[in-house]
């Protein structure tokens, strides 16, 4: 095991790591999260501040050219022409520091994977409603 690997016990902690002009853009990403998603909670998940709501809705971090942001691979296909023009994989997409981020459609692919999470705790054995 890595003794020299940073672990962090919270968003704040990990923002507090950066320069503060980085610091301002991750605020902003979280802010933003938070607004789409107010009932989700933080937490620091493979070492990334992840937002949860029935499971991990998203992941944020910075990185030395840009911002990765993880919503996971249905997130990325569902908004795929809108994330065209950023670099990214099957689940994440990279937007570069020098760049306005693209607050507006952060929100939207939050409030997409916040419903997608909770259809999916619905539709778990235990929790399915019942008809009447």
């Amino acid at each position: 095991m890595d003794s020299k690997r940073i672990t962090y016990a919270s968003i704040e902690d990990y923002i507090e790591t950066f320069p503060p002009e980085i610091q301002l853009l991750l605020q902003a990403v979280r802010e933003t999260i938070r607004s789409a998603a107010p009932e989700a909670k933080e937490k620091i998940s493979y070492q990334m501040p992840t937002f949860d709501l029935h499971g991990n809705l998203v992941h944020f971090a910075a990185f030395k050219q840009h911002i990765g942001f993880y919503p996971g691979a249905d997130g990325i296909a569902a908004f795929k022409d809108e994330l065209s023009a950023y670099k990214g994989a099957k689940g994440s997409v990279q937007f570069p520091l020098d760049k306005p981020l693209p607050h507006e459609l952060i929100g939207r692919i939050v409030v997409y994977r916040a419903a997608q999470n909770k259809s999916r705790a619905d539709m778990k054995p235990g929790k399915r409603k019942t008809d009447a």
